[in-house]
């Protein structure tokens, strides 16, 4: 619990605080925990509005859709697994760079993390495919063409793609804040390096890596742009078959059984972690008291005693193979490596973009911007698009707005529901966005907010409110309040301290908040499937919807207009982060 210094006679500024959080908690209220709600308790009642059990008998009778659960289960926990595996060396050898380095290296993690799904998920479909370029390079040496789409393993490898840019980013903070000289003392005392790495610096950053699981888990639970994409039958996950039910069958009902499903599998990973961790560490803030001694006593201290074990064994082989520099190299070697597998794709979209040919082929035929001239000279894709850039500005500027509100409001204030709003401030989060998206059009059905904007807006707002929140309050954690106090003194209001010391102190938080928000707007294709319609369509819609009616380069061409997009507002978050930083 943070605790504030304030100066005597504070208590009414403690009261107003508060109230603070309540626009942002008003609006989940109505727009995010009400549908949700609705949703869920439409799995109770049969089509004639009575009571009844039949959906979940239906579920728990049909052995389909138990095996659906358990493959979205099983394979969101791979991608977890993996993506905290091969993102931990990353994030531990970004920690060790020079400042200079690390925001170098840090632009090729941000990058593919703000790029779409749907940019990158085609981008494999490039890859994988049976003329795509892994098949191309095996054609040239002799080898035959491998099927890799419509599989497991193709799933896998792009929902871990999508996921290792969050892992690592998550896990970076808590690795940085781990005191190297703890290493040291540990080398100093005649502990192997190997060993010494496994016994104190994994321990100490295991909050962030068991954050990083978490939210890899929980956001792979409802995806459905992959394995739609890139999967087979056999790799459908709960997400599409709730799609199926809207879109298809329009069984309400049924859907938010399966709903109730993805929520279940949900909490249960979300209750365990905070009984071990404490949600406090996902915005940065110190693991409870019950988090090392839970996990790591017993089989977790065995565990990594016998990583520690095998590792001394592999370094001190390696030292009579390789010489020391070359030892040296590997964990930046390794680094790259990672690096390349997440700007690979990416980097084979856009060639293709500029191809002169009629179908996709890698490495084009020929060069052109023809297919950039039907994106522009096209009214759907302008429209589309035009539609993506107010909804992003409007859903951000609300978004960062009410989330800094929210985050100032509760670290300014002592009351003790804190831990209940900061959970209601991540519950977007927390549940999928498949979950929300449905729930959101039922209730936007009933009161005629369906293909409007102003839905559309609404919807965008809440699922970026969480990340402006965190944004925010991270950094206000660290604020100095006594100059806020100092300004007070001086005879300034609460507004005038606002504008002219919080908000300026916080500025770099405030434009990465809204970057974050507008990004997490522009990209977001699930409210769209379900909210939207007619010309109110949005630019992922549009790309969604010509992947299955009529796969072109125009999908190459508006895929580089959202990478180009991405980079630009990197960019511009990097240079307002190095200016806040002079």
């Amino acid at each position: 619990m943070m605790h504030i210094n304030r100066l005597p006679g504070s208590s009414p500024l403690r009261l107003s605080a508060s109230w603070l959080v309540m626009p942002a908690l008003i609006l989940l209220a109505i727009f995010f925990l009400w549908p949700v709600a609705q949703l869920l308790t439409l799995s109770a009642y049969d089509s004639a509005g009575s009571f009844s059990t039949a959906n979940f008998r239906r579920v728990i009778e049909t052995p389909l859709y138990v095996r659906v659960l358990t493959v979205t289960l099983r394979i969101s926990a791979i991608t977890a697994c993996v993506s905290v595996l091969l993102g931990f060396p990353l994030a531990y050898w970004i920690a060790r760079l020079s400042p200079r380095a690390k925001t170098y290296v840090l632009l090729f993690v941000l990058i593919p993390f703000w790029t779409s799904y749907l940019v990158k998920t085609f981008a494999w479909m490039l890859v994988l495919g049976r003329t795509g370029v892994i098949n191309q390079i095996l054609g040239t040496i002799g080898g035959g063409p491998l099927s890799m789409l419509q599989g497991e393993g193709a799933v896998i490898v792009g929902m871990v793609h999508g996921m290792l840019p969050l892992a690592v980013l998550t896990m970076l903070p808590v690795i940085s804040s781990v005191d190297n000289r703890l290493l040291q003392a540990a080398q100093t005392l005649g502990a192997h390096p190997a060993r010494g790495f496994w016994l104190t610096h994994v321990p100490l950053s295991l909050p962030g890596l068991t954050s990083a699981w978490l939210l890899t888990f929980i956001t792979s639970l409802g995806f459905f742009i992959v394995p739609a994409l890139l999967g087979g039958p056999q790799q459908t996950f709960l997400a599409q078959m709730i799609i199926a039910q809207i879109q298809q069958l329009l069984n309400f009902g049924f859907a938010s059984t399966l709903s109730v499903l993805l929520l279940v599998a949900t909490f249960v990973a979300w209750f365990i972690y905070d009984r071990l961790f404490g949600m406090s560490t996902l915005s940065g803030g110190e693991s409870a008291p019950r988090s090392h001694g839970g996990l790591i006593r017993a089989s977790g201290r065995l565990i990594l005693r016998i990583c520690a074990d095998v590792s001394e064994f592999i370094s001190t082989a390696l030292a009579w193979v390789l010489p020391g520099r070359l030892r040296q190299q590997m964990m930046p070697a390794y680094g790259i490596l990672v690096l390349f597998f997440l700007a690979a794709p990416t980097l084979v979209v856009i060639p293709i973009a500029f191809t002169s040919a009629s179908f996709l082929d890698f490495p084009p035929a020929g060069y052109s911007l023809r297919w950039f001239e039907v994106y522009f000279q096209s009214p759907l894709w302008m429209t589309a698009t035009l539609n993506s850039f107010v909804i992003g500005f409007v859903s951000a500027l609300l978004a960062t707005l009410l989330g800094g509100l929210a985050a100032l409001g509760l670290a300014k204030s002592d009351t003790r529901w804190k831990g209940v709003i900061f959970a209601l401030m991540l519950s977007p989060m927390i549940v999928p966005r498949i979950v929300f998206g449905v729930g959101l059009m039922y209730l936007f059905a009933r009161i005629g907010l369906i293909g409007t904007r102003t839905g559309l807006v609404i919807g965008h707002v809440v699922l970026a409110l969480p990340f402006t929140f965190v944004t925010i309050a991270a950094v206000l954690k660290n604020h100095d309040w006594r100059l806020d106090h100092a300004a007070s003194t001086l005879g300034a209001n609460r507004l005038r301290v606002l504008s002219r010391v919080t908000v300026p102190l916080t500025k770099g938080a405030l434009i990465a908040a809204f970057l974050f928000a507008f990004i997490t707007s522009f990209d977001e294709l699930t409210l769209a499937i379900f909210v939207s319609g007619g010309v109110m369509t949005t630019l992922p819609k549009q790309m969604w919807d010509d992947m299955f009616l009529q796969l072109n380069p125009t999908i190459a061409a508006a895929s580089v207009v959202v990478f180009l997009l991405a980079l630009t507002l990197l960019l511009l978050a990097e240079k307002a982060g190095g200016r806040r930083a002079r």
